[in-house]
């Protein structure tokens, strides 16, 4: 198959070629994004050992920041990868990043954590030479809008998510392989992104987003305990229960899923994009008065200066089966 972008995907941005020249944090120095490297011994390239975070800009704040360094540090102690630096010394590379490339608003910034360089291409923690490696890209990021305008097609994938005990999708691992499959699988049968479920058969999440539906007036999404322990997916639960929706955070089936009256996924680039259709089941996005509704309080949530949902993610209380 060919994998040029074509169809739709809720990481589509506009190209901008200032993000020809933008300048890359390396371990320190600033270089070019040509010139941009790491070691072949690097424990992310030989192993995806590592964390990462994404952030979005938006007129000079990063959002949700103090949420991304939490579960940067607790995905990071999760699997005892020392980070060497603290949240506000991360917090200066980042602003820093952006500040030599001149951004101050519609930018995505990416940092990159993995556990350094290894004597030799294994999978021992303990070969490690030294630090870790830290990289922080930065560029001009606008969405396009088309996906919001068309809609995502969504494909359920044979690939599930995983338990915590074999993989935890809610630590930002680079190691991305199973949702990597589960994506050219959805690819393969003429959709943008894959709808996963979890190994009891439930709704998971996408391959790269969290993904609700709107049922009778209420907004539904996962139990949290296979999902992406996202941030958006955090902040629209909060705004949603704030406004007085009816929120559920439940065990549900495709059937259900199948049945709603709409649906959409949430990420940090895009925010909320709708969904237009599930394996053929189509959603009138002409009919889609609660979605429309959440993205207008999230889209007021971006401008203002509000700390982020207090609910770190990673404890999941009475989740409903």
């Amino acid at each position: 198959m060919s994998l040029a972008l074509s169809g739709q995907s809720s990481q589509a941005y506009l190209q901008d070629t200032r993000n020809d020249n933008v300048q890359v944090y390396v371990n320190g120095e600033f270089v070019h994004r040509d010139r941009a490297t790491v070691s072949v011994f690097d424990s992310g390239y030989v192993c995806g050992d590592g964390v990462w975070e994404g952030l979005r800009l938006v007129n000079g704040k990063l959002i949700a920041l103090q949420a991304h360094l939490d579960r940067l540090f607790a995905g990071a102690a999760a699997i005892q990868l020392n980070i060497g630096h603290s949240p506000e010394e991360l917090t200066d590379i980042m602003y820093n990043t952006l500040k030599i490339n001149g951004m101050t608003d519609g930018a995505h910034l990416r940092l990159m954590i993995t556990r350094g360089k290894k004597r030799t291409p294994n999978q021992d923690p303990r070969f490690i030479l030294g630090g870790a490696t830290i990289v922080c890209v930065a560029e001009y990021k606008v969405v396009d809008e088309q996906a919001k305008r068309r809609g995502l097609a969504l494909f359920t994938s044979t690939y599930r998510t995983s338990a915590p005990d074999v993989f935890d999708l809610r630590l930002n691992s680079h190691s991305r392989l199973n949702l990597i499959q589960a994506l050219l699988q959805a690819l393969d049968a003429g959709a943008d992104e894959a709808l996963m479920l979890d190994p009891h058969g439930f709704v998971a999440s996408c391959n790269s987003t969290n993904f609700f539906i709107i049922r009778q007036g209420e907004l539904w999404t996962s139990n949290g305990l296979y999902c992406f322990n996202g941030i958006t997916r955090r902040t629209i639960l909060s705004l949603a229960r704030q406004q007085g929706l009816g929120v559920q955070e439940r065990s549900f089936t495709l059937a259900e899923a199948f049945t709603a009256d709409e649906a959409f996924v949430t990420g940090t680039l895009a925010g909320i994009t709708p969904v237009s259709r599930l394996d053929g089941r189509r959603f009138d996005l002409n009919e889609n008065p609660v979605t429309q509704r959440i993205s207008g309080w999230y889209q007021d949530y971006l401008q203002q200066e509000e700390s982020p949902p207090a609910d770190n993610g990673w404890t999941k209380k009475n989740p409903q089966r």
